[in-house]
């Protein structure tokens, strides 16, 4: 299903969180889950991950975990494979299998596959990643199941899909972003260098109403990261109101500029200026501006 057709049917609709989902296109059948996939297991026959890249837990959050899954069940099968010795070894869901052994449980839902089928799988996740056509937020998302499934690190998931550790760390802070920044990223409303904007500020209604100034006064990136910097250094009395005058200003200078020379006048901010551009259509026109620029009849 591409992104299009999941536009206007709310965020989870929008964005595949569930990786059969994800790569229901090209996932081999034998890949699908079913029952037959999913088994209750003893906690006490599954080894750890050795690859686990975490190796502490918070007990808080482990406690209310098992809180959780004594009022409510595991609701997410961890990921196991079965060793050629018969033994299943843990892929994902440390946490879950800790706090179901915290509880004393008999058992736990658990996904089996074999070696070789979650290597096809994260194959199949990968190579969707490189797809032309998937949005920022899906490629997020795909990240994020890499690392939740797959138990691969930032620098693991750049080396296989041929990307820098930052990009893929920024790619996953996209999933921090609010729910209507999140909408807005998805249907192209904000491109991902605002989405990037959004997230350099801390306080979450300060994020909203950046948002909305962007969206408003259609700011460019620049101006959103300039925006951002007026809103972590101003009391917070006027934060909204210095993009509209930052926007109303800008606008008006090239407005002035366009008027006066008889034509229409686009600015392209950078970091450090920017540039002009006058648009002419005509060799007598361009021949006129010339004129006039240099202050001749």
């Amino acid at each position: 299903m591409s992104s299009k057709s999941r536009l206007g049917r709310g965020l989870d609709a929008l964005i595949p969180t569930d990786i059969d989902d994800f790569i229901a296109d090209s996932l081999p059948p034998e890949l699908k889950i079913d029952g037959s996939m999913i088994a209750r297991l003893n906690p006490a026959d599954i080894s750890p991950n050795p690859h686990q890249p975490r190796t502490e837990f918070s007990s808080s959050q482990l406690q209310e975990l098992a809180s959780s899954i004594k009022l409510h069940g595991v609701l997410q099968p961890i990921i196991v494979i079965k060793t050629k010795q018969g033994k299943y070894q843990l892929v994902a869901g440390e946490r879950r299998l800790r706090a179901v052994k915290k509880l004393g449980l008999a058992s736990i839902p658990s996904i089996v596959r074999t070696f070789s089928q979650q290597q096809q799988l994260e194959l199949a996740v990968i190579e969707n990643i490189q797809r032309a056509d998937l949005t920022p937020l899906e490629v997020a998302i795909a990240y994020t199941k890499l690392i939740d499934q797959f138990n691969l690190t930032h620098d693991a998931i750049a080396k296989r899909v041929g990307k820098g550790p930052s990009t893929v760390s920024n790619s996953v802070r996209l999933l921090n972003l609010p729910h209507q920044a999140k909408l807005a990223l998805q249907k192209g409303t904000i491109s991902e260098g605002h989405a990037r904007a959004i997230l350099s500020l801390d306080d979450q209604a300060d994020q909203t109403q950046l948002l909305e100034t962007i969206i408003k006064s259609k700011l460019t990136v620049r101006e959103a990261e300039e925006l951002t910097r007026r809103f972590k250094s101003s009391d917070g009395a006027h934060k909204p109101a210095h993009a509209v005058t930052m926007r109303t200003e800008f606008n008006a200078l090239t407005d002035s500029i366009g008027k006066a020379l008889g034509t229409k006048v686009k600015v392209q901010k950078k970091a450090n200026g920017g540039r002009l551009i006058i648009e002419y259509y005509s060799e007598e026109e361009l021949t006129r501006i010339a004129n006039q620029i240099r202050g001749e009849d």
